[in-house]
């Protein structure tokens, strides 16, 4: 039986750098000298595909190699459980948690890689002011930790971005690199991200973007429309939009869902029931699409008609015929008082189905919802500002938090990329927006989603919030409660498990040179005595790859606890004594009850390393185990 320790690499994050030199090795194994990469080889087995020209296309800036240095060094965190502040916490499947999200971001990467089907963020906007995040990594969870003041410190250092310092973009950039660089990995093959953002780093941001997820996975910069009345700014322009930046992680992969339709969106009636007049032809010439351009006969008048030089019907000639004869074509001849110089069709309202990919501009949605050009714009329903500010009014009494996002913004993009049991990811969580958008599509048309909000403890300037993550719970709670009590034949999942990032459970080995005796003593061990046996338990499914709302039993074998982690995936026991007479009990039972649960993949079995007399005990347990197949037993 092994102990697990600080220097495991299942006691720590995805060691993503390592992966990535297993994978090379893999592809090019003749490019490894002991164990270190030989360029050289390496170039010329990559052939033509080296670039080696000094001057390339691209973002740089001060600071790049170190911000993706940061992104590939594990976390030694973890997070700890937090029932108390919590909803449904033995139900719920939705996670809020508290904490630096770039050290979230990395814990996270051995339970969810490639499960995220959509991203969406709202990071500090770049205004020249001051904004959060550590500035020294060295000790990145130390850091953490005394930034939030749950530490004894002089406080984590603030990085300063002010247009002066020089470093305006830089900081900026350094921040944002290994956040989206570790969200790539979690999102789905299919995932998309969407990054709300505004004139200052719109630019970079979609560079550095193309950079991490690659140019060729661009989906679209959605203009959005956030306020209507003139800002404060002492500039000749009072800008009333920003944007939202989009890439998917694979573009072949991915499909946006088109909104439900809407029966008042289809004004017009006749037999066959209620329709809107849509152009009848596309943007395309006859050279492009010779066969969609020809003369169509009113049946009833016998009148011909044409399409524009410049365009081309919509369907091709065997189409429209079936069109025209099942009454879909509205001609001009048949409305002699009215407008109409070339033939309309008529879209139908069908009860359930979607229209068709979403246009890029949010700017007024009234005058696009019954668009002339066809039947394939969709406007996002997206609110101004001021509707956020009003709805977290109405949930808190006040605005506790400035810039919030509306809700109808992040239900709508959560309807174009996610359906049924998907996952959403905000680690810019601020209010909770996301979440709150998550349950109400659920609660519309019947989903399932579940999401994960990260959120910074950053302190705020208000008496009752000291920090953000107040706001985010008590936010979640209200809209929970509120919509529980508006909707009570909804059943859906309105409940969320806290986390708080926090150093690991394990005792990494820092001795004391004033007190070496003491330090020894301590090391014994190996777990954290202010740690509770969930906290562990936690960490052992974040850092063995198991989703943090995985069922969790637990049973009592010879008077010892012991947990089955995901029907049977994990077996723990953290007793803090097991004496040798108790030893073949304990073993026989938590060999039946893992021959009972049978999991499909390999079973780990954990003990506290303390617990034991010594290693005869343990080499006991551990022999009674294999011979009923359980071979994986570890100790903490």
């Amino acid at each position: 039986m092994e102990p697990l320790t600080s220097a495991d690499p299942e006691t720590k994050s995805a060691d993503i750098l390592a992966e990535n030199i297993a994978r090379l090795k893999d592809l090019f194994p003749e490019a490894f000298t002991e164990e270190k990469v030989d360029f050289e080889v390496l170039k010329q087995l990559l052939g033509s595909a080296v670039d080696e020209r000094e001057e390339k296309y691209g973002l740089n800036w001060h600071g790049k190699r170190r911000a993706r240095r940061l992104a590939l060094t594990p976390s030694t965190g973890t997070l700890r459980p937090c029932p108390e502040d919590s909803v449904a916490w033995d139900t719920t499947r939705n996670l809020v948690i508290e904490g630096d999200n770039l050290e979230v971001l990395k814990l996270m990467q051995k339970s969810y890689a490639g499960k995220v089907k959509l991203i969406y963020i709202d990071p500090p906007y770049n205004t020249g002011n001051d904004f959060v995040y550590p500035d020294d990594f060295h000790d990145s969870i130390r850091n953490y930790l005394e930034l939030t003041g749950q530490v004894d410190g002089t406080g984590g250092k603030l990085t300063s971005n002010t247009e002066a310092s020089g470093r305006f973009h830089t900081d900026w950039l350094n921040m944002m690199y290994p956040r989206l660089k570790l969200a790539r990995t979690l999102l789905r093959d299919d995932g998309v991200i969407f990054i709300s953002i505004d004139d200052a780093e719109v630019s970079d941001l979609r560079l550095l973007c193309s950079e991490i997820f690659g140019e060729e996975n661009f989906l679209a910069v959605f203009v959005r429309r956030r306020r209507m009345a003139t800002g404060m700014r002492d500039t000749p322009v009072s800008p009333d939009h920003e944007y939202i930046v989009s890439f998917a992680k694979s573009v072949p992969s991915v499909r946006l869902f088109g909104f439900a339709r809407r029966e008042d969106d289809f004004p017009l009636e006749d037999a066959r029931g209620r329709y809107r007049s849509t152009d009848l032809t596309v943007g395309m010439t006859r050279e492009m699409r010779p066969n969609q351009f020809y003369a169509i006969k009113n049946p009833k008048t016998g009148s011909e008609y044409l399409p524009p030089e410049e365009r081309v019907w919509r369907f091709e000639p065997s189409t429209m015929r079936e069109q025209i004869n099942e009454g879909n074509i509205i001609w001009p001849d048949d409305n002699p008082g009215g407008r109409m110089s070339r033939p309309r069709f008529k879209t139908r309202f069908v009860e359930g189905s979607e229209k068709a990919n979403p246009v890029s501009t949010w700017v007024d949605v009234k005058s696009r919802s019954h668009s002339t050009e066809g039947d394939d714009v969709i406007s996002l329903r997206a609110g101004l500002n001021q509707e956020a500010t009003k709805e977290m009014r109405d949930l808190l009494g006040e605005q506790v938090l400035e810039y919030p996002k509306p809700v109808s913004l992040l239900r709508g993009l959560c309807a174009v990329a996610s359906k049924a049991d998907d996952i959403v990811l905000d680690f810019f969580a601020g209010s909770g927006t996301t979440g709150h958008a998550v349950w109400d599509l659920n609660r519309q048309d019947g989903g399932t989603r579940r999401f994960i909000l990260v959120q910074l403890p950053e302190v705020t300037r208000h008496k009752d919030y000291l920090t953000i993550t107040p706001i985010t719970k008590e936010r979640l709670r209200r809209a929970g409660k509120k919509m529980r009590e508006a909707n009570p034949m909804f059943t859906g999942d309105l409940g969320f498990r806290v986390f708080k990032l926090a150093s690991s459970n394990i005792r990494a080995w820092e001795p004391n040179r004033e007190n070496l005796a003491e330090t020894l003593e301590a090391s014994v061990e190996h777990l954290k005595t202010d740690r509770t046996e969930h906290d562990i338990l936690f960490e052992l499914l974040l850092k063995l790859g198991l989703d943090l709302t995985v069922p969790i039993e637990e049973k009592s074998i010879g008077e010892k606890p012991v947990h089955s982690i995901g029907a049977g995936t994990l077996l723990v026991c953290l007793a803090p004594q097991i004496a040798r007479e108790e030893i073949e009990l304990l073993a026989l039972g938590i060999a039946d009850w893992y021959k009972a649960l049978a999991p499909a993949g390999e079973t780990t079995v954990v003990f506290r390393d303390s617990a034991f007399a010594d290693d005869v005990a343990k080499t006991n347990l551990t022999a009674i185990l294999q011979q009923h197949g359980l071979a994986n037993v570890r100790s903490l």
